[in-house]
């Protein structure tokens, strides 16, 4: 209930924060950021002008005071409305960037001449910290800015970036070295050196990007804005025209000019793309909300608008397509010895084996043939790690000695003494290695008794999600360390369209050019700084927060859960941008159709009457046809503010099937809520005497 009512104050804060942004974004130099609704406000203020020389006599044609103000007040609520979606938006934004901003602070850096003289620190201030200086940063202290580890190893809360309680572990070497400053060291220690200059930080750079001070304008959305500035002067240029054939239209007919400047101002306003206009940048800005709702920062809202537009995903094997981690899936014994037997034998083997491969054998004898593990302790039991040098590990129990490991390590182990290796088992080991999994062969006392089959377990509901990106023209590559062989095998079971075996950053590099010199958006993801160079070129570069600072720079996206499937889920939010983005086009488009059946008539039926023929809707009359259309434009902005901020639902289809649903929907839509709306507002202002 606490947390409840926690949310529903921080919404209520929000609202408000959002109400008084509406106004504060009312100046000039806010509005012209956007030319649509900078026409609506000059056209506010223009009607507002004539509202006041009307109130001293100076008649606007044959409007009232009463109709040119309520047109007035209409247009300064359209503005408000277009101003609260955008700051709404932002609201999000201002929200996680406020807790970001809570969560940094100027600590007492404990800078060190070199890793070796650690007990030799200086305190200094984190602010003064610049690229290259050392820190040492010890159990309970905040790392004091963002660096890579370079000796040490600790226990890192990074909860205040990514929202997990959980520790990481960051050591210094391989592809988790990169700390964020603002997180906390909760055991042991690390020496880090700093890798970014004071108010370039990791967190500097989200709290302006969830803040909206970093967003620019994306490429697509530029060129709409351009083709609706377009539209709006091809109507200032209509309804110019429209008021110059009025004027001469009345001369001829010699009769007083019925057409009021308010009401062509109106008109132009309804006729002018003003629903996108008003939610354009809104849905950008939500679009990117929704990016960090999902624990993904972008670089550039150019990064999501090109994750609608990828169509080849370039996809980790492993931590992504598979768990990560080969289990034991069968045993596979030979030359008359009982799979209870071979069982047995593999799990003593593997009782001191923590690996996640050896841990997995341990329970597949558990589950297949009810084997407990067995505590092995005394001096009548010597276990054997694994070593590189052997590839082999075991245990001497019992007299017995039982060894598991690579099949040529095992099979020279078992010759050495003078025995012998079945053909059957040599046969399996090349039937597991062509199927992408990995033999383990087991012997006891110098014989052989079979072999463990591990294998890449493919990820539960992969296959299915590449067959739904399939539908949409996105095409899926494995990359991966493995032999050929190997690759083709997983590739074949997981349902990817293509694979990359035996990948090195070059490899990876060479491919993605290929791709993008054919015409294609190419997406990847990575976490070392073997993956720099390839990550620098794609077009949407997933970085892992848990990876090197050099994969962090090279991205364009930042994933802070580190987690290779995300960038599954970022297509999606990128497609989703855009396809809201269409649909509020379309509905905008089909809307102004609508409103032009609606207003046309009403205005010209003083000079022709023959036109209340096409009055279809039977409005009352014409200034309550103008105001009732004016009405309807301003509250459709609020009536799809949810929309823009949500998204429109994402579906796994084609263009093609898009487009055509888009039509159906938010075209027909647009085109028939403007008539249903603007009749129902006609009638109340009828009914309540002010029409």
């Amino acid at each position: 209930m606490a947390a409840k009512t926690k949310r529903a104050f921080a919404g209520r804060q929000m609202l408000g924060r959002a109400v008084k942004d509406s106004f504060l974004k009312l100046s000039p130099r806010a509005q012209i950021q956007n030319p649509v609704m900078f026409l609506v406000f000059v056209s506010a203020i223009l009607t507002t002008l004539l509202w006041a020389v009307s109130l001293f006599g100076v008649r606007d044609a044959d409007a009232s005071s009463g109709y040119i103000l309520a047109i007035a007040a209409v247009l300064w609520l359209t503005s408000l409305f277009a101003n609260f979606a955008e700051a709404i938006s932002e609201g999000r934004g201002k929200a996680q960037a406020a807790a970001l901003r809570a969560s940094r602070k100027d600590v007492d850096a404990h800078k060190i001449p070199s890793p070796q003289e650690k007990e030799h620190f200086t305190a200094v201030a984190s602010a003064l910290l610049k690229k290259g200086d050392l820190v040492v940063v010890r159990a309970g202290e905040q790392i004091p800015g963002d660096g890579d580890v370079i000796d040490g190893a600790a226990s890192v809360d990074e909860s205040t970036i990514t929202g997990e309680s959980a520790p990481v572990i960051r050591e210094a070497g391989g592809d988790r070295s990169a700390v964020t400053g603002g997180t906390t060291v909760l055991s042991d220690w690390i020496v880090v050196r700093v890798t970014s200059e004071a108010g370039e930080s990791f967190l500097d750079k989200m709290i302006a990007m969830v803040e909206g001070a970093a967003r620019k304008k994306t490429p697509n959305e530029i060129a709409l804005q351009i083709f609706l500035v377009a539209l709006s002067i091809i109507f200032i240029l209509v309804t110019v025209s429209l008021y110059t054939f009025s004027v001469f239209s009345a001369k001829q007919a010699g009769i007083t000019n019925p057409t009021s400047v308010t009401t062509l101002v109106a008109l132009l306003v309804c006729l002018a793309p003003t629903t996108i206009g008003a939610l354009l940048s809104a849905i950008g800005i939500a679009g990117m909300s929704r990016l960090n709702e999902a624990n993904v920062l972008a670089m550039s809202g150019r990064a999501i608008e090109a994750a609608g537009d990828v169509d080849i995903l370039m996809l980790d094997k492993t931590g992504t397509i598979t768990l990560g981690n080969r289990q034991a899936c069968a045993f596979l014994p030979v030359d008359g010895v009982s799979e209870r037997e071979l069982a047995d034998a593999a799990q003593l083997s593997s009782l001191a084996d923590e690996t996640p491969e050896g841990r997995s054998v341990v329970i597949l004898a558990k589950e297949k043939f009810g084997l407990r593990e067995r505590q092995l302790s005394g001096s009548q039991v010597r276990f054997l790690p694994f070593s590189a040098k052997t590839r082999m590990s075991g245990v001497d129990y019992a007299g017995s000695e039982i060894r598991k490991g690579a099949a040529e390590a095992v099979f020279d182990y078992v010759r050495a003494s003078g025995g012998s290796c079945p053909q059957q088992c040599d046969t399996i080991v090349r039937s597991i290695a062509s199927q992408g999994g990995t033999p383990l062969v087991v012997a006891k006392d110098r014989r052989v008794l079979g072999v463990i089959h591990l294998k890449d377990i493919v990820k539960q509901g992969v296959k299915e999600k590449f067959a739904d990106l399939r539908k949409m023209g996105i095409k899926t590559i494995m990359i991966t360390g493995d032999n050929p062989m190997t690759a083709a095998a997983i590739a074949a079971e997981a349902g990817v369209d293509d694979f990359l075996a035996e990948a090195t950053p070059e490899g990876k590099l060479q491919r993605i050019r290929e791709l993008q010199a054919k015409g294609h958006m190419v997406a990847m993801t990575g976490d070392g700084t073997n993956d720099a160079p390839a990550l620098a070129q794609a077009d949407v570069a997933v970085a892992m927060n848990t990876g090197t600072q050099a994969a962090k720079e090279a991205g364009n996206m930042v994933d802070l859960d580190s987690s290779p499937t995300k960038l599954i889920d970022i297509v999606r939010i990128g497609k989703q941008l855009l396809m809201t983005r269409g649909s509020l086009t379309t509905f905008s488009i089909a809307n102004d159709v609508a409103k032009y059946f609606a207003i046309i008539p009403a205005l010209f039926v003083g000079l022709y009457p023959g036109l209340s023929a096409l009055n279809i809707m039977g409005l009352h009359s014409p200034q309550s046809a103008v105001l009732s259309a004016i009405i309807y434009n301003a509250l459709i902005i609020v009536a799809l503010i949810p929309l823009a901020l949500k998204g429109v639902k994402y579906r796994e289809v084609s263009s093609g099937r898009l487009l055509s649903r888009n039509l159906l929907i938010y075209g027909l839509d647009g085109l028939i809520a403007p008539f249903v709306c603007i009749k129902l507002i006609d009638l109340l202002l009828v009914f309540f005497g002010l029409a």
